[in-house]
């Protein structure tokens, strides 16, 4: 029985010359496939557009608080206004609520990476794309600590550093065997497809 091209050789007959055998799809120490960079960033885009929403409800109302106060206090800005003045009316108060909204988002995204991904595996983003976060080790069970490793190394240089975020993110691609990002490494930890 003779099969079409591109089937491969009937069982038992060597593959002819010249013929291309796909790579195996790479999967995790437990044996489940991992979570593909595409999917990874979808999840990751659902799980920023969520946090982006929160951030915007909860920090809204203080820009708007902000802008009435500087136009209720803003002195006269010609050549003669007072430096100091607007400085302490407008200035102060727009590093104070920059200042609350950098700690803010901190504190939203902690509660979300952390204790989302400590007690379900998975976020929003994750859960709707069918991907979990899973220990290196199968022997474990996802913890706290690294839940808090995966967040700590993902979202504070990511909020310092320039490009850190892109990086991390990208170091799947060429990571091997597991495919890891940055903050996988440092939490021991992979991304799997899961099947429900």
């Amino acid at each position: 029985m003779t099969q079409p091209p591109g089937y491969g050789p009937p069982p038992g007959y060597p593959p002819p010359p010249g013929y291309f055998r796909p790579p195996p799809a790479p999967v995790s120490p437990a044996g489940v496939p991992l979570a593909d960079f595409g999917t990874r960033l979808g999840a990751y885009v659902i799980d920023g557009l969520l946090l982006g929403a929160v951030n915007l409800v909860f920090l809204l109302p203080a820009v708007i608080l902000l802008i009435s106060h500087v136009a209720a206090t803003a002195p006269d800005t010609g050549p003669d206004g007072d430096p100091g003045r607007f400085f302490a009316t407008a200035f102060l108060p727009l590093l104070a609520l920059e200042a609350g909204a950098l700690v803010f988002g901190l504190a939203l995204s902690y509660l979300y990476a952390v204790e989302v991904m400590h007690r379900w595996g998975q976020t929003l983003g994750k859960r709707i794309l069918k991907i979990q976060v899973v220990p290196l080790d199968p022997s474990l069970r996802l913890t706290r600590s690294m839940a808090v490793k995966r967040w700590a190394t993902e979202f504070l240089p990511g909020t310092f550093v320039p490009f850190y975020g892109l990086l991390d993110g990208l170091w799947q691609l060429w990571d091997r065997p597991f495919q890891q990002t940055l903050h996988d490494k440092a939490a021991q930890t992979v991304v799997v497809k899961v099947s429900a």
